[in-house]
This record gives C-alpha cells, sequence and structure tokens, in this order.
C-alpha cells in the first residue's frame, strides 16, 4: 500500500508542475476568474484520474508526456470544474474542499460558477489543440467520449441531477438500482473515462478495452462507497471537508441503504472484480491492481 501511494505523491508533484503552466493570468480585471480556476485546479487532490489514464496509457506503450498528460489535464479541469459547482450553496453547499475554502468562498459566487464555466471550456480546448500530436479520428472519440461522460443523458450531470432527486424522493425508491444508477454516473463515469482514454490512446483491441472498462466501472463504483463511508466514519482533518452531511441531507447511499458493513463488504468485493478483469495484462498492470486496493483502504 505504502508503494502505490508513494507511485501517487510523485506522480501528483510533477503533474501538477505541468498543470500550472496553463494558467497565465491575463493583464486585466478578467485575470480574477483565472485566478480562481487556478486556486481550484491546484488545490491539492491525488490526481487519481490522470493517474488512471497514465497508467491505462503504459499498457499499450503510449508515454506520459506529453501525449497522456495532456488527455490528463484536460480530464482534470473538467473534474475540478464539476467540483467547483458541487460546492455552490444551490448545491452541496460546501465550505471547505481539501482543507480549503471552497471556490465560492476563497472568491464569491458569481467568480465560482465562472470558473467552473471556465474550467469546462478549456478542457475541451486543450483536448482539440494541436499541441496533442495525435490521429484526428483518436482526438474526435476522446473528445466525443469527454463530452458523454461529463454529460446530462449518461454522464455526470445526469448523476448530479439524480442525486439531488434522491434527497426528496419517496423512500421506497432509494434502493439499490437507483443508487448504482447515481454513482456510476456522478463519480464513475469519469473514472471510466481516464482509464478508457488510455486505452484509446494505445489503440487497444475490442477485448483489451473491454476489460479496461470493466475494471474502471467497478472501481469507480468502489470509490464512490468508499467515499461514503468516509462521511460517516471518517477523519474530517484527513478528508479537508465537513463530515456526516449525506444522513443530514436525506442523500441516498450505500450505507444508508445496507449499513456500514455491508456498505465495505460491498466495495471489497467490487475491487476483488475490478482486480480479475484486468488480470489478461499480467504483471503489466500491477500498479492498476495496487491503484484497485487503495481505492478502498485509503483515509481520504
Amino acid at each position: 500500500m505504502s508503494d502505490i501511494k508513494e507511485k501517487l505523491k510523485t506522480f501528483s508533484q510533477d503533474f501538477n508542475t505541468k498543470l500550472e503552466q496553463y494558467f497565465p493570468l491575463p493583464n486585466g480585471p478578467e485575470k480574477r476568474v483565472v485566478e480562481a480556476m487556478k486556486y481550484s485546479v491546484m488545490n491539492g487532490g491525488k490526481r487519481l484520474r490522470p493517474f488512471l489514464v497514465c497508467e491505462t496509457a503504459k499498457l499499450f506503450g503510449v508515454s506520459t508526456y506529453p501525449t497522456a498528460a495532456l488527455v490528463s489535464a484536460s480530464l482534470e479541469m473538467l473534474h475540478s470544474y464539476s467540483l467547483i459547482h458541487d460546492d455552490l450553496p444551490a448545491m452541496d453547499n460546501d465550505d471547505l474542499r481539501r482543507g480549503k475554502p471552497t471556490c465560492h468562498k476563497a472568491f464569491d459566487e458569481a467568480t465560482a460558477i465562472l470558473a467552473g464555466d471556465g474550467l469546462l471550456t478549456q478542457a475541451f480546448e486543450l483536448l482539440s489543440h494541436k499541441t496533442l500530436n495525435i490521429d484526428a479520428n483518436i482526438r474526435c472519440e476522446l473528445i466525443n467520449l469527454l463530452a458523454n461522460a461529463a454529460g446530462a443523458y449518461n454522464g455526470m450531470i445526469a448523476g448530479q441531477m439524480l442525486d439531488i432527486y434522491a434527497e426528496t424522493a419517496p423512500k421506497e425508491e432509494n434502493n439499490e438500482k437507483l443508487i448504482l444508477h447515481i454513482e456510476e454516473m456522478k463519480t464513475g463515469r469519469l473514472i471510466r473515462y481516464a482509464c478508457e482514454a488510455g486505452a484509446i490512446l494505445g489503440k487497444a483491441d475490442m477485448d483489451e478495452r473491454l476489460a479496461i472498462v470493466n475494471y474502471a466501472r467497478k472501481i469507480g463504483l468502489a470509490f464512490q462507497i468508499a467515499d461514503d463511508i468516509l462521511d460517516v466514519e471518517g477523519n474530517q482533518e484527513l478528508m479537508g471537508k465537513k463530515l456526516q452531511k449525506d444522513e443530514a441531507q436525506g442523500k441516498a447511499t450505500f450505507v444508508s441503504i445496507y449499513g456500514l458493513d455491508k456498505a465495505k463488504e460491498i466495495a471489497k468485493d467490487l475491487i476483488k472484480e475490478a482486480k480479475e478483469s484486468i488480470a489478461i495484462f499480467g504483471a503489466k498492470a500491477q500498479t492498476l491492481q495496487d491503484l484497485a486496493d487503495f481505492i478502498i483502504e485509503r483515509q481520504n
């Protein structure tokens, strides 16, 4: 476990150095929104999704820099936009993110909304830029896949909408099927994109890509279940945000349906299945195997 944590830490430090270059400040007063964008993107985080892009791409011989890292930077911008908006008063109304004031607290609500919009736009600008020197068909597939993963039909926005709906839905509707649907889309879709993007960059065949997608879906759901568990019994200082909000807000989670012990059991089963999915890659996938265990053993 210490080895994968060290790999994540080293990757994060290197990736952050590269990521910061995408936020040069304008000279005019509009620089405030860029400052807010940079503040949110550079506000810590494990860089799990970028790490997944790069590690999956490595399975197929794709180098991290510059190719996989550029795709990762695009994804991290989009992910950060979602966190800014998720923290807003109209959504989860959070004051802290990773132990620091959320964007709307550090700046103001209007600037935070614009910063989220700016990061969403910049994500696709970066993914479509000529500096990402890849085949046009692969580029278009990545753009389409990211838009779908973030979208309102079968992606992150749909998951957020269902999450809001579940707060006031009749109790009989807060069943496993609804929770699975929420958690696979809200958190799982960007994790799936991260893994699938690496496979696309590596021109994986159909069986390889299916194995990667199965792995991603399992760890994505396990990641969200682990978050639900940490909301109940995690260390608030380590988490860097207010805990025990899910129950207070009436949110439907695996913990609220099954209780802590059963939720932990489900998460462990998902990780076992995830690791089995990528066994076809042998020793090349050891880091991804270790990362799967980290998903549910992490403390923040």
